[in-house]
């Protein structure tokens, strides 16, 4: 596996541990309710399962496992890197700017938005039929 899909693969599996963590204080306190206030982590619950562990465990193992191009390259590294990264900042301003402001949840999915974008740039010319 490449270091790249790695760091990836391993940032998505830190965020699955994070978003169980969470789901699991969640279903604690629907059965006995002991701490209200925690249901204000719903909204991270979901932003870091899918976006911390589904997207980027995608991009990590699509990096990894996509044909290489003729050269035997990956193509343009710094543009998953860019991807990772904008998804990781984006993730972090939706969470932070849920509890304290609606300006950063727009910068956090623009930021996702961009990574998606970034990893469109990349993945784009090693996707094509076998033998061409």
């Amino acid at each position: 596996m490449p270091r790249y899909s790695a760091l990836a693969v391993r940032l998505s599996l830190l965020y699955l541990a994070l978003g169980f963590t969470f789901g699991a204080l969640l279903l604690a306190n629907k059965g006995i309710p002991f701490l209200p206030i925690l249901w204000t982590l719903l909204p991270a619950h979901i932003e870091i399962l899918i976006f911390g562990w589904v997207i980027q465990l995608a991009f990590g193992v699509a990096f990894w496992i996509l044909p290489r191009f003729s050269e035997g390259g990956r193509g343009n590294n710094n543009l998953f890197i860019t991807s990772v990264v904008s998804v990781n900042l984006g993730i972090w301003f939706v969470v932070v700017g849920s509890y304290i402001s609606p300006f950063l949840v727009f910068l956090g999915r623009l930021m996702e938005i961009i990574a998606g974008f970034f990893f469109l740039l990349h993945a784009w010319g090693r996707i094509k039929p076998t033998g061409q």
